[in-house]
C-alpha cells in the first residue's frame, strides 16, 4: 500500500475527495512515520518535514512552494506544485482592480451614499500597454484577456523568447527597464527565487511612468520602501499588492494606511481542492507507475 498524509487547511475536503475517489493501493494515514506521500499546504508542512522518514513525493496544494525550497530544509524527495488553474483567477483580479480604479466605482459608491450626482472623466483600457513579468501559464492567460480589452501586451521572461502569440513583444529580464518605460500596467507574476529578490527596487521603479503596479507573484520581488518612494515620486500611480515579504502584515506596516496602496491578503488565486485533486490524481497514477511526475519542481532553480 502507498500511504498518504494530508496536511492542509482544507483537510476535511481532501479526505472526502480521496475517500470518494478510491484510488488503487492508496491509504490515508495520520502517522508521519508511515507516510510515503504528502498532500500538503507548503507553509503548514515545511517545519515538520524531518518527521517523515519514508517521504518520496509531496504534492503541494499551492503554486507557490517557496516555504519548501529554503536551503536548510530537506530536498531528498519529489516535489510537485499546482499549475494551469490560476490564470482565470489572476486575470479576474487584475482586470477587476484596473476597471475599479479607472472607472471610479468606489467614488461613485461613496457619492451614492450622499445622494450626490457628479461624473468623473475616465480612460479606457483599449490602447494601454500591459507589461507582464512572468510568461508562464498564468501570464499567458492574462495576456489573452488583456488583449481582448484592447491592450498592447508585452511579456518579460528569463530568455526573451516569446511564450505565446498573445504577447506582441517579449523582452528578457535583463531588458526589463526598457519594457517598464512603455507600461501603463505592470504585473509581476514572478516566483520566489534568489534572482527575483528585490527585483523591483528604487532604480527599477524609476523607469515607470505613473503606471499601475500589481504584485500577484511573490512578495520577495518588491523592495517595500522603494515601492512607497515610487508612489510618492509618481513613478507609480497606484499599487495593488496581494503578496508580501512577511505575511500577514504587521499592524504597524506602512502599507495599511497608504492612500495609493490597495492590500489584499494573498487571495488573488486560491487553490480550490477540487482542482488540486484533479492534478494530484493524475500525478498519483504516474507515481504509482514510476513515471515522471507533472509539474515537478527543480530545487536548484526554485520552480
Amino acid at each position: 500500500m502507498i500511504k498518504i498524509k494530508i496536511v492542509s487547511r482544507q483537510q476535511q475536503r481532501y479526505v472526502q475527495l480521496l475517500t470518494n475517489a478510491q484510488l488503487p493501493q492508496l491509504e490515508i494515514t495520520e502517522d508521519p512515520q508511515q507516510a510515503m506521500v504528502l498532500l500538503a499546504d507548503p507553509p503548514l508542512i515545511a517545519p515538520y518535514l524531518a518527521e517523515y522518514p519514508h517521504l518520496q513525493w509531496l504534492q503541494s496544494t499551492y503554486a507557490g512552494i517557496d516555504a519548501l525550497i529554503k536551503p536548510e530544509i530537506r530536498q531528498d524527495y519529489q516535489l510537485t506544485n499546482i499549475r494551469g488553474i490560476f490564470g482565470p483567477l489572476i486575470a479576474e483580479y487584475i482586470l477587476g482592480h484596473i476597471l475599479n480604479h479607472q472607472r471610479h466605482f468606489p467614488q461613485y459608491k461613496a457619492q451614492q451614499q450622499r445622494s450626490h450626482w457628479q461624473s468623473h472623466p475616465y480612460q479606457s483600457m483599449a490602447g494601454k500597454t500591459m507589461v507582464i513579468i512572468g510568461t508562464g501559464t498564468i501570464g499567458q492567460h492574462l495576456a489573452k484577456v488583456g488583449a481582448v480589452f484592447g491592450c498592447h501586451i508585452i511579456g518579460v521572461n528569463r530568455s526573451g523568447i516569446t511564450a505565446s502569440t498573445d504577447f506582441q513583444q517579449t523582452y528578457s529580464i535583463t531588458a526589463l527597464n526598457t519594457a517598464l518605460t512603455q507600461a501603463d500596467y505592470v504585473i509581476s507574476i514572478l516566483p520566489a527565487t534568489t534572482d527575483t529578490d528585490d527585483l523591483f527596487d528604487q532604480d527599477r521603479f524609476s523607469h515607470c511612468k505613473n503606471a499601475l503596479f500589481f504584485n500577484v507573484g511573490r512578495g520577495n520581488a518588491v523592495n517595500e520602501q522603494a515601492l512607497i518612494m515610487a508612489l510618492e515620486q509618481q513613478y507609480l500611480c497606484h499599487a495593488f499588492i496581494d503578496v508580501f515579504k512577511t505575511e500577514p502584515l504587521t499592524p504597524d506596516h506602512p502599507f495599511w494606511h497608504h492612500p495609493k496602496i490597495t492590500i489584499t491578503p494573498h487571495i488573488a488565486a486560491e487553490s480550490f481542492p477540487e482542482q488540486v485533486f484533479t492534478i494530484f490524481k493524475a500525478n498519483y497514477f504516474r507515481f504509482q507507475q514510476q513515471q515522471k511526475l507533472n509539474y515537478l519542481i527543480d530545487f536548484k532553480r526554485g520552480y
